[in-house]
């Protein structure tokens, strides 16, 4: 019988196959009591040991399919096996309440979870709670002698269907037999999401029942374009479906022509689409994707991937790579971003109630002038290589600004005065991420050469609203008529002093939004470089006269959903 479900486009991309049914297997135990605590806890070890051989596995193919920046989840959940506060409690448990692992591990692990869960104000907790619970189903699983699916194994075309999946799962696919999937739970700001774009699979996530429906081995519809999907479709519906995937290739191979092609309205206004990356390695598929620059690169994942401090001469050869890669375009790099939802190992930072509103970016800069100097040096000796910018994030105040280009002043004439060879002609400008430093626009302007706005955070402080909170993830609105007018008026501040402004959140690849940017003057679009040629096709029939008029209207709009129809009848 044929059923249809409804969900959230989460990846554009049709695609037809059986269903795998990604189940998770019985994990139930009885506790127990023991006699020999020691053996008990050699369990333990062995379980954590093997368990850390699997992640560092799951790690490296994710690496290898996804891209480090991806791949980076996984080290999270390294660092929970090795997190000697809860491994600790497990072993005490073990031994003060003669316990068995099993029942050790859940006792402990739930307390946890529980804990982190409760913290619906912070999402960086909220994740870990995810990351433990994740960790702990994999311990679990050695503990009982139990199987885990394995994605990585699967050897013929599939669409996977799960309640959720993991990004231990997600990170296994394999997208020339895995060529959808479907999930009861999820957004699209997900792991799985945002990984199946990276993958370039289909993916409709947000079904709500997805699961109770399929039944393993029956053919599955999934259209990741417009968030639908048919269980056992009947031979017109596949037919119809064929021909949309075909419709579909052909239009990616039309926007694989426009690789080489320039960034430009229809009415000859030329833009610049760029790539966000974040390690040198990336820059090979920005340049795959026609990317015209490289317009944020995350330097916090050259700490992320090192077990200390990254030297200076560490930092130069990964800047100088990622220069040259691009081959005369421009680079901006955003110095670390460290805190919020980002440690380091080796850099502990205090404890804090909300760590997203504490001691993060270039406030850890700012007060840590060391690991903020080496930078700037490696820096500064890498764009004697190509075309380099320089932002810094989480600027709020005029006097941070100019602070943080002080000390990079500074640093320029230290070298050059030892006479070591940097670019004259490096670009300092600054994220626009939080609405303080929008409403100074104006005076942040007469400083900074450029502005990039990064609406991830914009819009969660703008909004006072988490988008990983399922409660209030409703608020987390890009097209709401008040970060409109934000963006506007960053836009016009800059342009007023004869500067750019370009946008490095998601915000800046989103279909619906391009046309509104567009007609506020936004000049560098930055994003995943898979969204860059299917960005530069819409741009080339959007007249900026008009979308000034559907920008202007707007920002006069009451509700985000009013904005979202204006956008609708001016493009169709």
């Amino acid at each position: 019988m044929t059923k249809m479900l409804k969900g959230i486009a989460a990846s554009d991309g049709i695609a037809a196959a059986k269903a795998y049914m990604l189940v998770q297997p019985d994990l139930s135990f009885t506790e127990t009591s023991i006699d020999d605590p020691e053996a008990e806890v050699k369990r333990l070890d062995d379980a954590l040991a093997a368990s850390k051989k699997e992640l560092e596995l799951i790690k490296a193919k994710a690496t290898e399919n996804l891209g480090a920046e991806e791949a980076e989840v996984f080290e999270a959940h390294l660092t929970i096996l090795a997190d000697p506060e809860l491994i600790g409690q497990i072993k005490d448990k073990i031994n003060s309440d003669k316990v068995n692992a099993e029942a050790a591990l859940k006792s402990v692990t739930d307390m946890f979870i529980s804990m982190f869960e409760s913290m619906t104000d912070n999402a960086y907790m909220q994740e870990r709670a995810g990351d433990i619970r994740d960790v702990t189903k994999r311990v679990m699983s050695h503990l009982l002698g139990v199987t885990l699916p394995n994605p990585a194994l699967i050897n013929e075309e599939v669409v996977i269907v799960a309640h959720d999946l993991t990004p231990s799962d997600t990170a296994q696919l394999d997208r020339n037999f895995v060529k959808g999937f479907i999930t009861d739970i999820g957004g699209r700001t997900s792991h799985s999401a945002i990984m199946s774009r990276t993958l370039e699979i289909a993916a409709v996530v947000g079904s709500g029942n997805a699961t109770s429906e399929v039944k393993d081995g029956d053919m599955v519809i999934i259209d990741g374009i417009e968030g639908d999907a048919i269980v056992n479709p009947s031979e017109a519906q596949l037919a119809e479906y064929k021909q949309k995937a075909a419709d579909f290739a052909a239009q990616k191979a039309e926007w694989k022509l426009l690789k080489d092609a320039k960034s430009v309205t229809a009415d000859g206004k030329e833009v610049t689409l760029a790539a966000n990356i974040g390690t040198p390695d990336d820059v090979v598929g920005a340049n795959d994707n026609g990317a015209e620059a490289v317009g944020l690169f995350r330097s916090e994942f050259l700490y992320m991937n090192s077990a200390e401090l990254p030297t200076e001469d560490e930092q130069f050869e990964a800047y100088k790579k990622a220069i040259e890669g691009m081959n005369g375009k421009q680079v901006v790099v955003r110095t670390m971003d460290i805190g919020g939802d980002k440690e380091l190992p080796y850099l502990p930072l205090p404890e804090e109630e909300n760590p997203f509103l504490g001691y993060r970016a270039i406030r850890i800069s700012l007060d840590r002038q060391d690991i903020f100097r080496t930078q700037l040096r490696a820096l500064l000796r890498a764009s004697a290589f190509g075309r380099l910018a320089i932002m810094f994030p989480m600027i709020a105040t005029v006097n941070e600004f100019k602070q943080a280009k002080a000390i990079f002043e500074e640093e320029k004439a230290n070298l050059v005065a030892a006479g070591v060879k940097v670019s004259d002609d490096i670009e300092v400008g600054m994220m626009m991420e939080i609405p303080a430093a929008a409403m100074i626009a104006d005076k942040l302007a007469k400083y900074a050469d450029f502005f990039s706005i990064g609406t991830n955070d914009l819009i969660g402080y703008t909004m006072a609203a988490d988008r990983g909170n399922e409660r209030v993830s409703y608020l987390y609105q890009p097209y709401n008529p008040s970060i409109l007018r934000l963006v506007k008026r960053i836009i016009d501040a800059s342009h007023a002093e004869g500067k750019w402004t370009g946008m490095c959140g998601e915000m800046a690849g989103d279909q619906v939004a391009v046309p509104l940017l567009a007609g506020l003057g936004l000049d560098e679009f930055s994003m995943s470089a898979t969204s860059i040629l299917k960005t530069r096709s819409l741009m080339k029939t959007l007249d900026t006269t008009k979308m000034q008029e559907l920008a202007d209207k707007a920002l006069d709009c009451e509700t985000a959903e009013e904005v979202i129809a204006l956008v609708e009848e001016y493009t169709k």
